[in-house]
């Protein structure tokens, strides 16, 4: 039987024999019925628990009246930004305006405004004055308390402080959401809903919440970077379900009090959110624009996990899914990947089969689902804890069954591979059967960068660790009888990074032999760590000073390092190597980055200016003495 789409007018409710909803959803992205959309999975939830859910998309934040399309709900508004964060779906690095929204109808631009989930709070509250407002979505769960905001290059309050909201579902929702409903349908005034794992609330009575640990004022924390990154730090290590503390944050007379983390799922209850009854694609009205562009991302992929123990510093993964992996069972998957296969437009190729990080199956280590996570200490950085679970055997027994079901052709992987979980394995199967059946001639992995002070405050490995990746991996193609390549996602501006650390990295590209097409920019997004030494010159694990590349021309020349090659980054590039006193890297020699400018001297003469009409093998031999002595460097 063909699944309804929720209701998006009257018309619909009219139809579907709706009176008026238990719930209305307020969401910045398209409607898309899909379980890789997070207003997807918490409304078909509520519905499958026999509530009534209706979904205003994208509402014309200057008109009230916009709201009101589908009536007052009998116990609340649900808000979201939506799938991304409204600020970093709207700006690039730079500041600078995008020019596509993919979760738009037809990529249009502009259809949500900046801080969605601020603006569609109060909106709802200006018509609906005492109807409870529920906050979730990425852009609430990571601006529940105090956060840096690089937009406004300020310190901004807790998101409840700013909007009408009378609660935050932080994190993934589904446990938080439904508690709620239940207190709501049972009369419990939402106010008096103070007790829901996984929220946010405000309080003049901070007596009366037990068990409660104060963090710094917003005026101690807006005067004095050093108290944010101590307070961002507890709120850091109380991101456990397990041993995470209430945390309590004092606006004046106001409390914002964000409770413990909601416990993980489980598996049968991922099997249960991801078998709900999803349409599986957009909304027919979007038809005649050409349809959502996010959705041919993620239409033929499969979530099989949730959550990362990777500890990445600039990764807000730990504040929303947290660190304990969860996934769904093989019969789950291979269901909608039979589902998949059904689709008219289904041409045989899995897309992706992943989530966060594509090779963790299970915690990383036996206690996690008792006892937690540890507070301070992390599961792969600096080194692999002793106590880490390493086995692919999961995963690969997973792909094997995926790539024989009936119309799959090929099952690719495109989630983030951690290549130093790979080389913790002692067992080559899993990097083996990857070579050989889920890489498209290039394998995308993300190193960061070289310098070890830089991948320290990355939380990053270190660069020997994905050297012998490569090594690896290119001895796995060769022993496969293949020609595949690795692309490194490199990372410019992170603090840390001075400018030797930059032109070290230049240094590494142009031995490698690859120049990126584009260039990852430290981007300062709410509530990680990296932010936090951004915003504080701190790195907020030691208290100790991190040095930040803030003005724009550094970064820009940081990024420009990183691109040599292109002649429109010349000049930014000499003046790169110039401030770093690497003039060396200037001139005619097979190591120099750039040639000197016309009319001016290079740093190696004429006489050294390599012959032009060499031979390839000559060529290649100087190359090879340069690769060497960098390696020795």
């Amino acid at each position: 039987m063909k699944q309804d789409f929720l209701p998006i007018s009257r018309e619909d409710m009219e139809k579907q024999g709706i009176e008026k909803l238990d719930f209305v959803y307020v969401i910045g992205d398209a409607y898309v019925d899909h379980p890789s959309f997070g207003h997807a999975i918490i409304s078909r939830l509520l519905q499958d628990r026999g509530y009534t859910v209706g979904i205003i998309s994208q509402p014309d934040w200057k008109n009230p009246e916009s709201i009101g399309i589908l009536g007052e709900p009998r116990l609340a508004f649900l808000v979201s930004a939506g799938n991304m964060d409204s600020m970093v779906n709207h700006y690039a690095v730079s500041r600078k305006h995008r020019q596509r929204d993919a979760y738009t109808p037809g990529g249009v631009m502009g259809r949500r405004p900046d801080r969605a989930v601020m603006v569609y709070c109060n909106l709802i509250r200006q018509t609906y004055k005492h109807t409870p407002i529920i906050a979730g979505g990425i852009e609430a769960s990571l601006r529940r308390l105090a956060h840096y905001d690089y937009w406004s290059d300020s310190l901004r309050r807790s998101l409840l402080m700013d909007c009408g909201a009378d609660l935050i579902s932080y994190g993934m929702g589904e446990r938080s959401i439904l508690e709620i409903a239940q207190a709501l349908d049972g009369g419990i005034d939402v106010k008096d809903i103070t007790y829901v794992a996984g929220t946010c609330f405000k309080t003049k009575q901070i007596e009366t919440v037990y068990d409660c640990e104060m963090l710094p004022s917003y005026e101690e924390i807006r005067e004095d970077k050093k108290r944010f990154a101590e307070s961002f730090y507890r709120q850091y290590c109380s991101t456990d379900p397990f041993s995470g503390k209430r945390l309590a944050e004092r606006y004046g007379t106001v409390y914002v009090v964000q409770n413990p983390p909601a416990k993980p799922l489980s598996t049968r209850e991922m099997d249960e959110v991801y078998g709900l009854p999803y349409c599986r694609t957009w909304h027919p009205s979007y038809d005649k624009e050409g349809g959502v562009p996010a959705l041919s991302e993620v239409k033929f992929s499969l979530v099989s996990n949730r959550g990362c123990f990777g500890g990445c510093s600039f990764c807000a993964l730990t504040f929303h899914q947290g660190r304990i992996v969860q996934t769904r069972s093989h019969e789950s998957i291979l269901r909608e990947a039979g589902l998949m296969t059904e689709e008219k437009d289904f041409k045989g190729y899995i897309h992706d089969v992943g989530g966060p990080t594509a090779n963790f199956r299970q915690p990383s280590c036996q206690k996690q689902l008792t006892e937690g996570v540890c507070r301070n200490r992390q599961c792969l950085f600096p080194a692999p804890c002793r106590n880490l679970t390493v086995s692919h055997k999961d995963y690969v027994s997973l792909l094997r069954k995926l790539r024989k079901l009936p119309g799959v052709k090929k099952v690719f992987i495109r989630s983030g591979i951690r290549f130093d979980y790979v080389m913790a394995d002692p067992d080559d199967e899993f990097l083996r059967e990857l070579v050989k059946y889920h890489v498209s001639g290039q394998l995308k992995v993300a190193p960061e960068h070289v310098s070890g002070r830089v991948l320290e405050k990355m939380g990053k490995p270190a660069h020997s660790v994905y050297e012998a990746f490569v090594k690896k991996y290119k001895a796995v193609n060769r022993d496969c009888g293949m020609e595949q390549y690795l692309v490194p996602y490199l990372m410019s501006s992170h603090p840390g990074c001075t400018m030797k650390e930059a032109v070290e990295l230049a240094e590494y590209l142009r031995d490698l032999g690859h120049m990126p097409e584009q260039v990852q920019d430290f981007y300062p997004t709410p509530s990680t760590i990296s932010t936090c030494m951004y915003y504080t010159g701190l790195d907020p694990r030691t208290m100790e000073p991190v040095y930040v590349p803030k003005n724009p021309h550094e970064k820009a020349l940081q990024r420009a390092l990183m691109q040599y090659r292109n002649p429109k980054n010349r000049a930014l590039v000499e003046e790169a190597l110039r401030l770093a006193r690497r003039e060396d890297l200037i001139g005619w020699g097979p190591g120099c980055l750039i040639r000197p400018e016309k009319g001016k001297p290079g740093q190696q003469g004429k006489e050294n200016r390599p012959d032009r009409k060499m031979g390839t093998r000559k060529k290649k031999t100087i190359r090879n003495i340069h690769r060497k002595k960098s390696a020795e460097r």
